[in-house]
């Protein structure tokens, strides 16, 4: 989860929400969020809610936190209690590393999920993890837990982008803990990659997507290295020591990662995601794409029933601390209005491959979709059709896209 939350509104302290939100839960989908916010070490670039072991402090730890997420678990349970029960479509377990906790405690929030509200038949459960973290044990541990997908974060096949991005892993790592998860039974293995590191070459980049692509998995990211202030990189980059990011650079990094991607049998389906089927794109993704409801578990997570946001406390101790008191660890909260909730549509929906339909945008919306279209930002057969689709220079420029959907 990002650094800075919102202000909001006061959380009732048993987490009670609107009638209106609960009735409605689950009308769209319904996933749960875990975050994990524990870290080994601090990776260089990262700003999100994360904590070592020298920065956690006392009242909170490893050990104890699987139970914690389960009396969150609990309360949500008491919460949404006078709505028929939420099918959960989707798990995602994200972090932070998961993989730092023990794999059966993973496995024990899991079946805690499974027991409150069901999991789906066809659920997807995911976990993140980082390649030094997992085993061919506790990925087989996982596995037979029930996780169905499993995201790695790569990051880079270079020991130098590597370095300068912190991270601890070797440049092999990766993509040998892919083969590790193909090997334990995982149907669907993600590897992430940052784009436009400093000192990266165009020829590192291609290396790493030669690798990802002969790790056989099915599902790639592919982001482009943003600077959040506050990272021990935006320090760097503030003092001279390293160049601010070019974003000619990543245009180029983004076209060399569709060509060879396309060529190994992937497809975008959002602008930063590729998979090999529609069956491997990333579902609890297109749960938050979608305008879906979910529940976020930990510290700092994000929940959205009904078209109410909420967010919880940000450091573990509080968190343990709210929970053992019997109160939501709810921070603040907001309703969404219709026009909020229209903005937050277009915004995430125009960066999907299905596209958004022409006839959700208001007049001047639609005139800015014309725009877009004439200037080959849009697909023009989609569009006929009815769909604002972006096209390749269109996925380069979604922002100014969404500007001019938005105006």
């Amino acid at each position: 989860m990002p650094g800075v939350l919102p202000e909001g509104e006061p959380v009732p302290r048993d987490g009670s929400l609107p009638a209106t939100a609960r009735r409605a839960v689950g009308a769209r989908g319904f996933g749960v969020y875990v975050h994990v916010p524990f870290c080994a070490s601090r990776c260089g670039y990262c700003d999100f809610n994360t904590y070592t072991a020298s920065e956690l402090g006392g009242g909170a730890s490893r050990e104890t936190y699987a139970d914690s997420v389960l009396a969150e678990l609990a309360l949500a349970a008491r919460v949404l209690g006078d709505s028929p029960p939420p099918r959960v479509d989707t798990v995602f377990v994200g972090g932070g590393t998961p993989t730092l906790l023990p794999a059966d405690d993973l496995a024990r929030i899991l079946d805690g999920i499974d027991r409150v509200w069901g999991l789906a038949a066809d659920a997807e459960v995911t976990t993140e993890a980082n390649p030094e973290s997992v085993s061919p044990e506790s990925l087989k541990t996982l596995r037979a837990a029930g996780y169905t997908r499993i995201s790695l974060g790569m990051q880079s096949a270079a020991p130098g982008v590597l370095a300068v991005l912190d991270r601890r892993h070797s440049a092999g790592r990766a993509t040998a803990a892919a083969l590790e998860a193909r090997d334990a039974g995982f149907e669907h293995v993600n590897l992430d990659l940052i784009y436009g590191t400093p000192g990266e070459t165009a020829d590192d980049f291609a290396a790493s997507l030669a690798q990802v692509v002969d790790a056989g998995v099915d599902h790639v990211s592919a982001y482009a290295l943003i600077v959040e202030d506050g990272t021990r990189l935006a320090g760097r980059m503030r003092r001279g020591e390293l160049p601010y990011p070019s974003d000619d650079v990543a245009a180029d990094r983004y076209l060399a990662a569709e060509a060879a991607l396309g060529e190994a049998g992937f497809s975008w389906y959002e602008v930063s995601n590729w998979a090999r089927s529609a069956a491997a794109a990333c579902r609890h993704n297109l749960l938050y794409w979608t305008g879906a409801d979910w529940w976020g578990l930990g510290p700092g997570a994000h929940s959205h029933v009904g078209g109410v946001r909420w967010w919880n406390v940000k450091h573990p101790s509080a968190y343990a601390a709210r929970l053992a008191e019997g109160t939501s660890p709810a921070l603040a909260r907001e309703q969404l209005t219709p026009d909020e909730q229209h903005m937050e549509d277009v915004m995430l929906r125009v960066r999907l491959a299905s596209g958004l339909p022409l006839d959700v945008l208001d007049e001047p919306g639609r005139a800015g979709a014309e725009r877009a279209r004439d200037a080959g930002l849009l697909d023009a057969g989609a569009y006929a059709r009815g769909l604002v689709v972006l096209t390749l220079r269109g996925r380069l420029l979604a922002d100014a896209v969404v500007r001019d959907l938005l105006p």
